[in-house]
């Protein structure tokens, strides 16, 4: 998913020329992209000329730090040392099958996609 980092973008409105279905506004003087509405073509990345349209594996340490923060507002719930082991497990086992269901996926879209 396209991301526009706000800092570098200059407002030039390219990206919102460029994108086929209107997902691009510029609110604020930066542009900004609606998620439910962009379909993921890539054309924005593209053609911005300051390179402030961005990809969601930039985000992936953000994300890690994010699940770690996470985990770490949990445990202040927990007193023993079990209770707190207990809530790593189960997070841990969160993650697995947040993995799993995205490994599943990729399998189905890959099968979609052998289908065109």
């Amino acid at each position: 998913m396209p991301w526009v980092n706000q800092e570098m973008c200059i407002g030039c409105g390219i990206c919102v020329e460029e994108c086929p279905v209107g997902a691009i506004s510029i609110p604020d003087e930066k542009a900004t992209i609606d998620d439910e509405n962009c379909i993921r073509c890539g054309r924005c990345h593209h053609v911005c000329p300051e390179e402030a349209v961005r990809h969601d594996s930039e985000r992936i340490p953000l994300e890690i730090e994010a699940n770690l923060e996470w985990t770490h507002d949990l445990l202040r719930h927990f007193e023993t040392k079990k209770e707190k082991q207990g809530l790593v497990e189960r997070m841990k086992r969160y993650f697995i099958k947040e993995r799993k269901v995205a490994e599943q996926t990729i399998e189905r879209l890959e099968k979609l996609k052998s289908e065109f």
